[in-house]
């Protein structure tokens, strides 16, 4: 007999299972705990996207010999639109995603905020305190 019966129609095998024993603890988490993951699993695919659509705007420009210095944030930002003031044809491709880069950091920035503004931190598994200071 399997240990892990689904059928709905064995109730009698899954009550022997039970009688004799021979069945695994389940872990179930709090849904506020999912809440959390949740959130922190956010977080971190927006970030991903984040740092994939700088390292997209920077190989386009690039491609047109227009190189984007090592920046972060609002600085890279700043690079981007001043190399871009005299080119209006590759403006209208890069500024796009130029909007949706900064969308996607305001959107990392509010993810990092609910989850420490929701959660102590014993609720905080899996992140180090690190993490957490840099969603501030």
């Amino acid at each position: 007999m399997a240990a892990n019966k689904t059928d709905a129609n064995d109730a009698d095998g899954l009550a022997h299972l039970a009688e004799v024993g021979f069945f695994r603890e389940a872990r179930v988490k709090v849904l506020r705990q999912h809440a959390f993951s949740g959130i922190g699993r956010g977080s971190h695919e927006t970030d991903a996207k984040d740092s994939g659509y700088g390292n997209q705007i920077g190989a386009l420009m690039k491609t047109f010999s227009l190189i984007v210095p090592c920046s972060m944030g609002d600085r890279f930002e700043v690079h981007v639109r001043s190399l871009l003031a005299d080119n209006t044809g590759l403006s209208r491709i890069i500024l796009p995603l130029l909007e949706a880069w900064g969308g996607l950091r305001l959107l990392a920035a509010g993810l990092g905020k609910q989850l420490l503004r929701t959660g102590d931190t014993a609720d905080l598994k899996g992140f180090n305190p690190a993490q957490l200071s840099e969603l501030v």
